[in-house]
């Protein structure tokens, strides 16, 4: 196994509309098609959230590649990672699970619909709540429209980010089916999106966005091996050989009361950018490699836990009190709703980090509301939480809050 492999150093989402062009930009971005679950093979949009790595060349007339350079004498960058999180309105809580490891994102824009589409409005905000400030704006399949379209649609992207988070980001039309123009997102990459400055010396901190039985039907128990967790890592950094606690775990009994209890795991093996590593440092999507048993991991049921030390576990939040900063309208909707006051006896759907949780409101507060969660979550205090309610047959996001003792 090799010891030093240059791991992705940054996160960057690929966000916006339903069938805006997300999959098919990271296509051809990566070379990877990130619809591999056989729902989304056959619905034709993206369901899970998807990962794919890519390294950025220059050469030195400042043209930037992908996936192998232009010339003899172009340079690596860096090496990025990409999380595709779905579009479509009804899975809008996987959306903001992934906005938790996101550092910047891409926001696509069709150039032959009417900007912005509810989700393309409802993702926007949604970076802006989880306070991802680097963002570029590809304004995409201007090979559908004439010149005198696109630039009517420019204006309208322009009119729509005014005032938010995105006002002064840069707006690259582009056509990813055809590829044109892709150079100018991964200057657009370098320019605006620096590596974060992380911090590899406190406890290592992973959140969790997907876990995995990877073994197929009919493997021999002797062949079988363990469940992945696929995420990022936040902070700290994870050796190989090192005992982790995921929490909040697994529900069991004790004395007929529910309780979470953390589930300790060695980490067998670290993949990043799909060779093994002895450590990883924070950046770019990870997976672990653990003894733990398939049927604990699989179908994502570990998604929204965290991993680290065993002295370092966060806190396990059963009950919340929070101060809601709730939103003037109703994001998401085509029709403008108004956002009503929270009210006592209320469910709302909560992401906290990577998790996704629901509650119901059981009393009020001045400015705040106290909930009761019917799946704890694990998540140091001051962590975001986003709150969305259900309107019609949909989740809506309505507000934002931190978490507070």
């Amino acid at each position: 196994m090799e010891k030093t492999v240059e791991q992705p150093v940054i996160n960057i989402g690929m966000v916006g509309h339903v069938d805006h062009g997300k999959t098919t930009l990271l296509e051809r971005l990566t070379g990877k098609w990130t619809d591999t679950h056989s729902e989304e093979v056959k619905r034709g949009i993206t369901i899970k959230l998807g990962y794919a790595d890519m390294v950025i060349y220059e050469c030195p007339n400042h043209i930037f590649s992908s996936q192998k350079p232009c010339c003899s004498k172009a340079k690596k960058k860096r090496i990025i990672s990409f999380i595709d999180a779905p579009g479509h309105e009804t899975l809008m809580a996987t959306m903001l699970s992934g906005a938790a490891i996101m550092d910047g994102a891409i926001l696509l824009v069709a150039a032959n619909e009417e900007c912005p589409q509810p989700q393309t409005k409802e993702h926007l905000t949604a970076l802006q709540i989880i306070g991802i400030k680097n963002i570029i704006i590809v304004q995409n399949k201007i090979d559908l429209v004439n010149k005198e379209e696109a630039l009517k649609n420019y204006q309208q992207i322009k009119t729509f980010v005014k005032r938010t988070i995105a006002e002064n980001a840069p707006i690259i039309p582009v056509s990813a089916q055809h590829k044109v123009s892709l150079q100018y997102i991964l200057q657009g990459i370098e320019e605006m999106m620096p590596t974060p400055k992380r911090d590899p010396v406190k406890a290592p901190m992973m959140f969790i966005a997907r876990s995995f039985d990877v073994n197929k039907p009919g493997t021999p128990i002797k062949g079988l091996v363990g469940g992945v967790l696929g995420g990022a890592l936040k902070q700290g950094k994870l050796k190989r050989g090192e005992k982790v606690m995921i929490s909040p775990g697994r529900q069991i009994m004790e004395k007929g009361i529910e309780k979470w209890i953390p589930i300790e795991a060695e980490v067998i093996d670290l993949k990043t950018g799909g060779k093994s590593v002895e450590e990883v440092l924070p950046g770019g999507s990870i997976a672990i490699l653990t003894k733990l048993d398939p049927s604990m991991v699989k179908s994502d049921q570990l998604t929204g836990n965290i991993v680290t030390l065993p002295d370092k576990i966060p806190p396990l939040w059963y009950d919340l009190k929070l101060e809601p900063q709730l939103l003037e309208h109703v994001v998401g909707s085509k029709e403008e709703i108004k956002v009503d006051p929270i009210k006592r006896g209320e469910p709302l759907m909560l992401n906290v980090n990577s998790a996704t949780t629901a509650g119901i409101v059981t009393n009020l507060e001045k400015n705040k509301i106290i909930l009761k969660l019917k799946r704890p979550v694990s998540a140091e205090e001051g962590a975001k939480v986003a709150i969305s309610r259900r309107i019609g047959t949909r989740w809506r996001l309505i507000g934002t809050a931190l978490l507070k003792k």
